[in-house]
């Protein structure tokens, strides 16, 4: 029995509302659900679309007290997190609402300059090392307020400085600089990287993968997320490949 069978059936339980009914009618209409069959997402597509609800929830429903450092960090390796925290800081660059600097923190594997077809010379981890401005760091992408601190040279200290007082200084000073910063950090369930940045940050977005994140991996590291004083602000379930509707969305 699949999870997404499971869930449904809990939907029925809890709304008293068949699972199933609640699926077709949140599903017609859409290129999603054809004759009554329901169809393969296409994962980009997932990508993009839980990047601009993350957009709307987290930064701009008009609250004064919205994030402005914010964190985005995978329960495991490979799961798109990255792609998520791309598309979000273009996302939020379109709305004109500031300036928003990307960071790929995630020195074990990064991909964010791949995304935008940059290089990756000269990136934070030289910003970690040097004394320059950070903003000298950084590189222009997409719409003019759009700016990509990439991962930088690659060396064997690189998850030392993560946890430096450089790093602490660093992300003060982007902070000054740039009016959001979205940070993309190592799987939280393999590397302890996150936990350090996470504490410089105004919260963390969680990036779970359909039907491969385990729920007990989930909530053992949202627990130590709280532990560590982290705020968890949201969590994203990527790599869908049927339609979820809200009424079971819920229940992830």
């Amino acid at each position: 029995m699949s999870k997404n069978f499971e869930l449904m059936q809990q939907a029925e339980v809890r709304a008293n509302v068949p699972a199933t009914e609640e699926l077709k009618r949140t599903s017609q209409g859409s290129s999603e659900y054809n004759n009554g069959r329901i169809v393969r997402l296409n994962l980009d597509k997932v990508a993009r679309e839980e990047s601009a609800s993350l957009v709307q929830n987290i930064f701009l429903l008009g609250n004064k007290e919205a994030p402005r450092v914010v964190i985005f960090a995978g329960i495991n390796s490979g799961n798109g997190c990255s792609s998520i925290c791309a598309y979000a800081a273009k996302l939020l660059a379109s709305h004109n609402v500031g300036t928003v600097c990307l960071v790929d923190a995630n020195l074990r594997s990064p991909t964010l300059p791949e995304f935008f077809g940059v290089s990756n010379h000269y990136g934070l981890t030289d910003a970690l090392r040097n004394d320059d401005s950070v903003r000298s760091f950084t590189k222009q992408v997409g719409p003019e307020n759009l700016w990509l601190l990439s991962c930088g040279s690659l060396a064997s200290e690189g998850p030392r400085l993560l946890n430096s007082e450089m790093m602490r200084a660093r992300v003060v000073e982007l902070r000054k600089q740039f009016d959001y910063v979205l940070i993309d950090i190592p799987a939280l369930n393999t590397y302890a990287d996150g936990v350090a940045v996470g504490q410089l940050a105004d919260g963390l977005v969680l990036v779970l993968e359909a039907n491969s994140t385990r729920r007990e991996a989930a909530v053992r590291i949202a627990e130590n997320l709280r532990a560590a004083q982290i705020k968890i602000l949201g969590a994203v379930l990527n790599k869908r490949t049927f339609p979820i509707p809200a009424l079971l969305y819920n229940l992830l």
